[in-house]
C-alpha cells in the first residue's frame, strides 16, 4: 500500500525534524522514492515530472554515500561553489522539495474536492509549484496531459485504497510533509540563497 508507506515514511521524517535532529539524506531518499508511485500513477500529465523527480532522487541517494545530513549537501556545495549550479545536489534537493509540495498540494486539494475527477486539484497543484518555473512548451504539455490524468476512484485502485483509509494517509503526508518542507526551505533561506530559482 504505497500510500501508506509515503505518509509513514514522512511522519518518521517529521519526528526527526520536530525533535531538532539533522535530517539524514539516505531516509530522505528512501521516503522521496515512494512518492515516484504516485508520479507514475498520474499518467503521462506528471509523466516528466516523474522522470526529472525520480533522477534527483536517484542523485542525492549517490550523495548520501559521502554525505550524511541535508545540511551538509548546502555545506558542501557552498564549499564547491557549486549551490545553484545545474545538477548540484544542493540545486537537486530544491527540485525534489518542490516533488514533495506539489504533492501536498494535490492532497490538500482532493481532501476538499468533491467529485471524480483529479483534474482541479492536479492543476492547482502544478500551477501553484511547478508552473513559475516552467517554460511555455513543458505547461502547454501539462496541459493536454491533464485529460489524460486517471479518475479518483481509479487513482485509488492503483493504489490500494479506498477513499476512508487514503483521506487519513493523505491528512498524515500533509501534516508530516509541511514539516519537512519548511525545514528544508529554512536550510536554503538560513544561507540566503532563497528557494525561488
Amino acid at each position: 500500500r504505497p500510500l501508506q508507506e509515503i505518509s509513514e515514511s514522512f511522519q518518521e521524517l517529521a519526528v526527526v525534524v520536530n525533535s531538532q535532529n539533522l535530517v539524514e539524506v539516505s531516509p530522505f531518499c528512501r521516503a522521496c522514492s515512494r512518492v515516484s508511485v504516485l508520479f507514475a500513477c498520474l499518467g503521462i500529465a506528471f509523466k516528466f515530472g516523474e522522470i526529472d523527480y525520480v533522477a534527483k532522487v536517484k542523485d542525492l541517494e549517490e550523495a548520501s554515500k559521502t554525505i550524511s545530513t541535508l545540511q551538509s549537501i548546502l555545506d558542501h556545495d557552498v564549499r564547491q561553489n557549486t549551490v545553484k549550479k545545474a545538477g548540484s545536489h544542493s540545486r537537486n534537493l530544491l527540485r525534489v522539495k518542490r516533488g514533495l509540495d506539489m504533492v501536498r498540494v494535490l492532497f490538500e486539494n482532493l481532501l476538499v474536492t468533491e467529485g471524480n475527477s483529479l483534474r482541479d486539484s492536479a492543476s492547482v497543484a502544478y500551477d501553484q509549484v511547478f508552473s513559475p518555473y516552467h517554460g511555455w512548451a513543458i505547461r502547454k504539455a501539462v496541459a493536454a496531459g491533464m485529460y489524460m490524468l486517471p479518475t479518483k476512484s481509479q487513482l485509488m485502485a492503483k493504489l490500494n485504497e479506498n477513499e476512508v483509509s487514503a483521506r487519513v494517509h493523505m491528512q498524515n503526508y500533509i501534516t508530516a510533509s509541511r514539516v519537512l518542507i519548511l525545514y528544508i526551505n529554512d536550510l536554503f533561506i538560513s544561507r540566503n540563497f532563497g528557494i525561488d530559482w
